[in-house]
């Protein structure tokens, strides 16, 4: 399977990467980087050919990876219009629809249909992500488990049975890492109040929410049933979680993440406008 990435950043490094470690060849894969140095370490880093523009070869390829920034996407595919002769495109361009990506890749009135859409999140940066995917009904079986696989080597995946569910997926996964960095944030601060020095207190902020994080995904019992097991009747913690309960944390995470759900539905909005 030879894949070309239009687009040499850190996402698109971390997927090489990720991709290499898990038997892909590097002579398969591809790189379009605008940008010499980035061309020249992706070359040097992964041993993959590297260049600055579309070529015979680059376009003659059988996974084509959209991952260069979503404002820049119309422009950096017009090379591309009307050239993809049955190229799976994995587009991991925040907020993108798919029916905006088959118009710049296609022509008038053809738009072009073989079309995956994912949100990785930043966790993938060090292989612990989770993928969201949304495929066109075009795309076959073999299309979709080549997409999953590719995505795989930067973490989990999960499918959507609609694109609308893509907004979600970029509300709960896709920002949902700086929610928990901001409940570090106050963890940390929370320690520090109670005495212990900055390195201290993140050193029990992280390693608490990275052990409980990983007690739930190995545990048979759900988060709730496992938030029980530690709430002791009369103890700390349900008098800790009675004062979250009061100032309506619960409903306010909901709230922001469909505050996030419906600004991803705006910016796909803007973003694939002509």
């Amino acid at each position: 399977m030879k894949i070309t990435f239009l687009g040499g950043g850190n996402m698109a490094s971390a997927l090489i990467g990720g991709m290499l470690e898990r038997g892909f060849a590097a002579a398969d894969i591809q790189v379009v980087e605008l940008g010499s140095e980035a061309r020249e370490a992706l070359a040097r880093r992964f041993g993959v050919r590297a260049v600055g523009a579309f070529d015979a070869e680059s376009i003659a390829c059988d996974v084509l990876l959209l991952a260069v920034k979503p404002q820049q996407m119309k422009a950096a595919l017009a090379p591309l219009a009307g050239r993809l002769a049955g190229t799976l495109v994995i587009s991991i361009a925040a907020g993108l629809r798919l029916a905006d990506l088959g118009r710049w890749l296609g022509t008038p009135g053809a738009p072009y249909s073989r079309l995956v859409r994912c949100m990785p999140n930043t966790p993938a940066l060090i292989g612990a992500g989770v993928t969201g995917l949304y495929a066109d009904p075009s795309v076959d079986a073999a299309g979709r488990e080549a997409a999953g696989r590719i995505l795989a080597a930067v973490g989990s995946t999960v499918w959507a049975d609609t694109e609308a569910q893509m907004d979600a997926v970029t509300a709960i996964s896709g920002s949902g890492p700086a929610y928990v960095f901001h409940f570090i944030e106050a963890l940390e601060a929370a320690g520090r109040s109670l005495g212990f020095d900055e390195a201290g207190a993140r050193r029990l902020a992280i390693d608490t929410v990275l052990g409980a994080a990983q007690l739930a995904a190995r545990s048979e019992d759900s988060p709730a049933v496992l938030r029980q097991k530690v709430t002791s009747k009369g103890g700390t913690t349900e008098a800790a979680l009675a004062s979250l309960a009061a100032s309506g944390w619960h409903d306010a995470l909901v709230a922001a993440v469909k505050a996030a759900e419906d600004r991803g539905r705006e910016l796909g909005e803007q973003l694939g406008q002509d």
